[in-house]
């Protein structure tokens, strides 16, 4: 470090918050590692979040989410670098615009108030990974063998996801007061950190006050964006949504049908299958993903679908109409519809339903065209069926 890099971060340090000061100075950085090694560098990028220049903003934006939060990733670094995130949340610096600072960021420009946000968001939902593997297996990403090839955590690994969970209330506590910001894109991104904080174990005192702070705000809010947020977040964290199924906007009826709890079942699932009857549309809603998710829309929908339905006879009609579709995606359409209609795995003493025949026989039909049985031979197998076209042909 320069001697004017130097005096440019006392200067910084000296404004900090105490808290955020009293953590940059006392924690032990050279003992602690992040994806490229040792933290030690980790200090100055720590400050730079508030420096004067955006160049240097930026920079320490990228180093900490590419070292700190790698692929969702958690390292020993993490936890004190998202408890100095939080602590300086409310920092003067963090009005201050910027687009984004990678190549492939897009939308309109944030603060930074909002991507620090973003940042613990992202170490929440790493932390909550593999704490409740019912709703991991609701994530649009999960596949069958993910549990199986999930290994056991090294030492390190172990600590880092011990120390982001114990700090999970402290975290809240610092994001809480930005759910109700005057900035649309600070609350959005307050919302992504709280979705998956208050689904912490420990955290569940706090949900009835986010419920109803979100509660009374949820009529004055003017975008489909926001209300549709607040209605999967609501769902997301337990609470009954059942009113808010016959919301005259149907963006908001499906994120409220998201689950997982559900009062009116069958009416949230009728919900769900009639905006996957015109995905197009679905797809369409929102131009980023909402706060928590990626990906398409529709593969949201679809799990949640998948999941909420008691029998696969419930969803057959829409789903065997997605496999036939070409436009349908091997990991987030047809092979969890696949593996949703063989619960437990196919049983040859078992006859086919007449909606697993209809189901096989779209694979069939569409092999050519989509790969529908080549290219769905982990799902297959998965399901305990044939991973070949004359194979699942022999079944007919």
């Amino acid at each position: 470090m320069t001697d004017e890099q130097g005096a440019r971060m006392t200067g910084i340090l000296s404004g900090l918050p105490t808290a955020a000061r009293e953590l940059l100075v006392e924690t032990d950085w050279h003992s602690l590692h992040h994806a490229y090694g040792p933290a030690e560098d980790i200090p100055v990028f720590l400050c730079s979040l508030v420096d004067e220049d955006p160049g240097a903003r930026f920079e320490a934006l990228a180093a900490l989410d590419t070292a700190v939060s790698h692929q969702g990733s958690l390292y020993t670094a993490t936890a004190p670098v998202a408890l100095f995130v939080a602590a300086i949340l409310d920092h003067p610096m963090g009005s201050a615009e910027h687009e984004g600072y990678f190549p492939w960021d897009g939308g309109p420009p944030r603060t930074l108030r909002a991507a620090l946000l973003g940042r613990l968001g992202e170490v929440a939902a790493s932390a909550a990974y593999g704490e409740d593997p019912v709703r991991d297996r609701a994530d649009w990403q999960w596949e069958p063998w993910h549990d199986a090839a999930r290994r056991e955590h090294d030492p390190d690994e172990r600590a880092a996801l011990h120390a982001c969970r114990s700090i999970r209330p402290a975290l809240y506590d610092s994001v809480e007061p930005f759910l109700s910001s005057a900035d649309a894109h600070v609350r959005e991104a307050a919302l992504g950190a709280a979705l998956p904080l208050l689904c912490a174990p420990g955290l569940t005192d706090r949900v009835p006050r986010a419920v109803a702070l979100l509660r009374a705000r949820l009529g004055t809010m003017e975008t489909r964006r926001e209300r549709a947020g607040v209605a999967r977040a609501l769902g997301v964290w337990g609470t009954d949504t059942s009113d808010l199924l016959a919301d005259s906007d149907p963006a908001v009826r499906v994120c409220a049908a998201l689950g997982p709890a559900q009062v009116d079942r069958p009416r949230a699932l009728a919900v769900l299958l009639d905006a996957l009857r015109e995905p197009r549309t679905t797809d369409g809603w929102f131009s980023e993903p909402l706060p928590g998710l990626d990906g398409r829309f529709r593969f949201t929908v679809l799990r949640s679908a998948l999941a909420l339905a008691e029998s696969f006879e419930e969803v057959a009609p829409v789903a065997v109409a997605i496999v036939a579709s070409h436009t349908s995606i091997v990991d987030f359409e047809r092979g969890p519809i696949l593996f949703r209609a063989f619960p437990g795995g196919y049983d040859p003493a078992r006859p086919l339903t007449p909606a697993q025949r209809d189901l096989l026989r779209a694979f069939v039909r569409t092999d050519g065209a989509t790969g529908g049985i080549a290219g769905n031979g982990s799902w297959f197998r998965a399901a305990g069926l044939p991973g070949d076209r004359d194979g699942v042909v022999a079944l007919l």
